[in-house]
């Protein structure tokens, strides 16, 4: 009689849990519109998520330390004359976010580290080059300041936001809507999902399609792909009969999935987040309650359940903290931000582990905030790897770091001598109307200063009033 062997893996214990109630962030209008992005942005520093708004679209951020219930007069990010449909803070500042909307314009905003008085209203730039609504966005992983952009015009744009121009465009690649956009992990290659059913992976810099896979899923509803570590492309889709299913595909060989695997019944998009470090991939379903995670190794069946977290409460979209915005004293590998209809809740993974040092074989050295590449040389075809930190001694994110953009005159070649000033509100970061906010932050911040010294003052004169009293 055979025994059965059960796999060795550091992940296979790795349990989720939601954050006290004291921890989440209550009293959050988030977003009805019906769009099958994740609606929320995390890093070290900041949580961003696109909120309901009146006569436009806005977004609110908020410092990860303001849990609680958020005010319902705090300050949004307000700019786009339509609904916000997807949001992306810069890998290599995390003080800077770029915002796409329904009309049609990309925003990249500089958010400060102090809360702000009054709504943001003038972004650092404001990117025009799509025809329809622009539903997705992603920044490069290695090359400063490279944006992507994908619209409802099936096409492609990729930015680059320290100058405001356009480095690429592919506008005759996809036939029809697409569905989800991922860089590679040195960003030299995509993969893209459309309404064509077809899985593309593509060369933006040559305009190509590498390789590419019609029917990954054959059900009609969206499919969405991920790159792994190993080089693979992860998906998920639906079958034929509208069942959801999750694919890996080896892009040299198309013809045969490297694992497919049937799930269940459901009509939400299974939205996939990919840790590189652990090789583990998250599946969160719009209007699902539960988050699901496998393991992706060399051996077969080369997708592996590992377990489910579960909840009462459906989530209406998530966020994805960076490896580097983790607690490494409690071996947290992951941390999601689920969002309700009212409120935001951190869920916490955890591998389990007696020991209370750093343990090295959970974390592997991570890309750090420092781009590999400037956008000329990766527009020139260089390309390189993240540059990696240790987590060992935890992380601190880097003090405000001001995005300058220095507009290019299209009417002059050569290259500008220096950063100009724009007579434009929103042009440049130094304005007229910019000095004039910041000037009213400063009074502001100044008269809140003066009111504390004041409340000071009256408790010291009530504290030599006690001790006197006392004697």
């Amino acid at each position: 009689m055979s025994r059965r062997v059960v796999r060795q893996s550091k992940f296979r214990h790795v349990f989720g849990q939601a954050a006290k109630a004291d921890q989440a962030y209550e009293d959050i209008r988030v977003s009805k519109v019906t769009w099958d992005s994740s609606f929320c942005a995390v890093n070290p520093k900041f949580l961003a998520i696109i909120v309901e708004a009146g006569g436009g679209g806005a977004f609110i951020v908020l410092p990860l330390a303001k849990t609680g219930r958020v005010d319902k007069n705090y300050p949004l990010v307000t700019g786009h004359t339509a609904p916000v449909l997807d949001i992306d803070w810069c890998p290599h500042n995390d003080n800077v976010i770029a915002s796409a909307s329904d009309d049609t314009t990309i925003m990249v905003w500089q958010i400060p580290d102090y809360t702000p008085m009054r709504n943001i209203t003038e972004p650092i730039l404001t990117l025009e080059g799509h025809s329809k609504r622009v539903g997705i966005l992603s920044w490069h992983p290695t090359a400063r300041n490279v944006l992507l952009s994908a619209g409802g015009d099936n096409v492609i744009i990729i930015w680059n936001v320290g100058t405001g121009e356009v480095l690429l465009s592919l506008d005759d690649i996809h036939p029809d809507v697409i569905h989800s956009v991922c860089w590679n992990s040195n960003g030299r290659l995509l993969a893209t999902t459309c309404k064509d059913k077809t899985l593309r992976i593509i060369d933006p810099r040559k305009g190509q399609v590498v390789a590419e896979r019609f029917a990954a899923h054959e059900g009609m509803r969206p499919m969405r792909a991920v790159f792994t570590r190993q080089g693979h492309i992860f998906t998920t889709g639906f079958t034929r009969m509208s069942q959801r299913e999750l694919g890996l595909w080896d892009p040299n060989n198309f013809e045969e999935p490297v694992a497919l695997q049937e799930m269940d019944t459901s009509n939400g998009v299974l939205l996939p987040f990919y840790d590189p470090d652990s090789s583990i991939v998250y599946l969160c379903g719009k209007g699902d309650s539960s988050i699901r995670y496998f393991e992706i190794t060399e051996e077969p069946p080369f997708v592996h359940y590992l377990n489910t977290f579960s909840s009462k409460e459906p989530q209406r979209g998530m966020g994805f903290m960076p490896k580097r915005g983790l607690d490494v004293s409690k071996c947290e590998i992951a941390r999601f931000y689920k969002l309700h209809e009212r409120k935001c809740e951190p869920i916490i993974m955890t591998v389990p582990r007696k020991s209370d040092l750093f343990q090295d074989d959970l974390y592997p050295d991570t890309p750090g905030p420092e781009p590999a590449l400037e956008a000329d040389e990766w527009l020139s075809g260089q390309d390189a790897e993240p540059v990696l930190i240790s987590l060992r001694d935890g992380y601190m994110p880097p003090k405000h770091r001001e995005l300058r953009v220095t507009k290019r005159n299209i009417l002059d070649v050569r290259p500008p001598p220096g950063p100009r000033r724009s007579q434009s509100a929103s042009d440049a970061p130094l304005s007229q109307h910019t000095l004039e906010t910041l000037l009213e932050e400063i009074k502001a911040l100044r008269e809140q200063v003066q009111a504390q010294e004041q409340r000071i003052t009256s408790l010291e004169n009530m504290l030599c009033e006690l001790v006197d009293g006392t004697d």
